[in-house]
């Protein structure tokens, strides 16, 4: 049996039913409720993680000057390595990934 898949799918709601405008009316009004129930422990401020307190680390990277076989990728300013070089237009050095 083939399936349409694109077809609107049809449910028992989807049916037209014969209530009366007043009992819509009074469906509506319960449905649409002004209160929000939020809970004050949910916030995000809330949660602490373990070891989250960076303020007194300290990072320490080593960095390395460009190398002589190395270029900067003009469109996406990555260094990589000559072999990873696509195009060479008139100085503007373009990665693999970014060609």
């Amino acid at each position: 049996m083939a399936t349409d898949y694109d077809a609107p799918r049809r449910n028992e709601s989807d049916e037209p039913s014969e209530d009366s405008l007043e009992e819509l009316k009074a469906r509506r009004n319960e449905a649409q409720s002004s209160v929000v129930d939020v809970d004050e422990g949910d916030t995000a401020e809330s949660f602490e993680l373990p070891g989250a307190d960076l303020s007194g680390e300290e990072l320490t990277v080593k960095v390395i000057p460009k190398q002589a076989d190395e270029f900067t990728c003009s469109v996406c300013f990555l260094v990589q390595h000559r072999s990873r070089l696509a195009t060479d237009n008139g100085g503007r050095l373009v990665c693999v990934d970014c060609a």
